[in-house]
């Protein structure tokens, strides 16, 4: 976006002194032009700003000029990484701190990028829920975070997918990941990504326990990002069970999502007839059943023979409860 660059080039100038149009353009990945460009709107909205020329030349602030971003304190800093996503900061308990960020950095911003930035705010917005989904209850994501931001163990009690169902664990909370609206946080040892909805209870940790909270240090190479890519990327090699032959109508094409939509693309082989032959993933024959089932009579599966012999069971019995009318 144009505003956050104009925002750039001024922080830019403010922290390094004078840089030239080439350094400023290699910073920010575009065109000398565009930075020419950028400067000159800066000087319409009053930045004084100025340049100088010959090989030591470049651009710089007039002597004394700060801008008035710097006016924001630590709490309000970090809320503005979620400034596209008001619900989840509401959640991490950062709304109030969200709202107070986004006023001051209006206020600092000359005119024009004030305006610039609230044309963006209102014609862009964010959601980060699924669909046909209820709100997951997470009564102690503010503790969770407060752990994850403070380095300190977390003793929950969870409830896990297999028996026993309720266990106590020990965690070194490293992150936290919002996923389609559900907030995941990245754990120790291990580490392993835990549903935070599934939390029944924070526990103290014991007595004799610093009433503060046992810390930890989290590995310094630990890439958030990275080992959520990693992991998803895992969990869905171990979802795909299998492949599926199938032949697809133009209306089931339009209906696959995700994995399904990607195979299709990369090995899909359209027919005379107009459907469409490809080779799909699939976790498990009862799973599979389900979601062919739900394309109805778009979708046939030619392999392999125990789906498609399970499919004409399914159906053959869901017509034993629809007799013929006379």
């Amino acid at each position: 976006m144009r505003a956050a660059r104009l925002v750039s080039i001024l922080l830019l100038l403010q922290a390094r002194g004078r840089l030239t149009a080439s350094q400023l353009a290699e910073e920010l990945e575009v065109s000398v032009r565009t930075i020419y460009r950028d400067v000159e709107s800066l000087h319409g909205a009053g930045i004084p700003l100025y340049g100088d020329a010959g090989h030591r030349g470049g651009y710089r602030l007039l002597d004394g000029y700060r801008t008035r971003l710097t006016g924001l304190n630590p709490d309000e800093a970090e809320a503005l990484f979620l400034s596209g996503l008001p619900g989840p900061a509401a959640e991490l308990g950062l709304g109030s701190v969200l709202a107070a960020a986004q006023r001051k950095v209006r206020a600092a911003l000359p005119a024009e990028l004030a305006e610039q930035a609230g044309r963006v705010q209102s014609r862009f917005h964010l959601d980060a829920a699924g669909w046909y989904a209820e709100r997951d209850e997470t009564p102690f994501l503010a503790e969770v975070a407060d752990a994850v931001w403070n380095s300190r163990v977390l003793h929950v009690r969870y409830r896990r997918w297999k028996e026993p169902t309720d266990v106590e664990r020990r965690w070194e909370p490293y992150g936290l990941v919002l996923k389609a609206g559900r907030w995941y946080v990245v754990a120790g040892p291990g580490p392993f990504a835990y549903r935070v909805d599934q939390i029944l209870d924070v526990l103290d940790a014991g007595p004799g326990a610093d009433p503060d909270g046992e810390s930890f240090s989290p590995p310094a190479d630990f890439d958030l990002a990275g080992w959520w890519q990693r992991y998803q990327v895992d969990f869905l090699s171990r979802l795909h069970r299998g492949d599926a032959t199938v032949r697809l109508s133009p209306v089931a094409l339009a209906r696959l999502t995700g994995v399904s939509a990607r195979a299709v693309a990369e090995n899909g082989r359209p027919e005379s007839d107009g459907w469409t032959r490809a080779v799909l993933p699939i976790e498990s024959l009862d799973h599979a059943c389900a979601e062919f089932l739900a394309l109805g009579p778009d979708v046939e599966v030619l392999d392999p023979p125990e789906l498609r012999a399970q499919i004409a069971t399914t159906i053959r019995t869901m017509l034993a409860h629809y007799p013929e009318q006379p």
